[in-house]
């Protein structure tokens, strides 16, 4: 081989590699949360409820804040309740309503109602008066991952708690953790013909599609699923959060998420 010709493989080489190095990290996503709890935001809302959509043009209003899919995750659960009013919700499960009244029978929240703000598991009434700012989760609890790999449609995750003494305060070591995968939904919007909101037209962000969950061991904490197909709904972008909570509540004790 002439020295020419060396030169050509060599640069061909190192281009290949080159190549490789930049499309390998695209077979595979990775959202990992900080040590302290991310903060998780839900609002309980329907299209068939007048008073909703001012809470909802504030949950969209978080996907320009520089935190959001880093410590704070919103997430929109639509209820089937208001159905009957005239107008369908879409957007709206039945298991969404279930999660809802779920919350109310272990006293995290005082009753359903729409729309409704649980911040970190908790009923954040102060939305309704007017507060925009919740009670933050500053508790350390460990580093949760979410690796998607786009080449076999499965989902690892991995999680690593903070080691602390489980013999003191009212933190409890678990044997079983439920690992939630959602998917969420963003830049929707539905023409609404009937009901309260007759006539307008609504948008929406931050709206879980479809929700899964698995009770999984505690030990080891890596788990391996399939990811969840995405729904057409019409977004222009879809989003994913994945948190793990208690086994006997709905307790959030981690999340992480991010843009797909």
């Amino acid at each position: 081989m002439n020295q020419s010709k060396y030169k050509l493989s060599i640069l061909g080489a190192s281009t290949l590699l080159g190549f490789a190095l930049f499309v390998s990290p695209l077979s595979a996503r990775e959202f990992v949360s900080q040590s302290n709890a991310t903060e998780v935001i839900e609002l309980y809302t329907s299209e068939g409820c007048s008073s909703c959509p001012p809470a909802d043009r504030w949950l969209s209003s978080l996907k320009n804040k520089p935190e959001t899919f880093k410590s704070l995750i919103p997430m929109a659960f639509h209820v089937d309740y208001w159905d009957y009013i005239g107008w369908k919700d879409r957007f709206a499960k039945p298991v969404y309503s279930l999660r809802q009244r779920q919350y109310v029978a272990t006293g995290s929240v005082s009753q359903s109602y729409t729309p409704q703000m649980v911040t970190n598991s908790a009923e954040w009434r102060g939305f309704i008066s007017g507060q925009r700012e919740w009670v933050p989760n500053d508790k350390n609890v460990g580093v949760l991952k979410a690796t998607v790999q786009d080449n076999t449609g499965n989902l690892t995750v991995r999680f690593a708690p903070y080691k602390r003494n489980w013999n003191t305060g009212s933190d409890k070591k678990h044997n079983n953790y439920v690992l939630n995968v959602a998917i969420l939904g963003m830049g929707l919007s539905s023409r609404v013909t009937a009901g309260e909101n007759h006539d307008r037209t609504l948008n929406h962000d931050f709206v879980v599609l479809k929700h899964q969950k698995l009770t999984v061991a505690a030990n080891p904490a890596q788990w391996q699923v399939k990811m969840p197909a995405t729904p057409n709904a019409g977004q222009t972008r879809s989003a994913m959060a994945v948190w793990l909570s208690e086994p006997d509540s709905q307790k959030i004790i981690q999340a992480t998420g991010g843009y797909l």
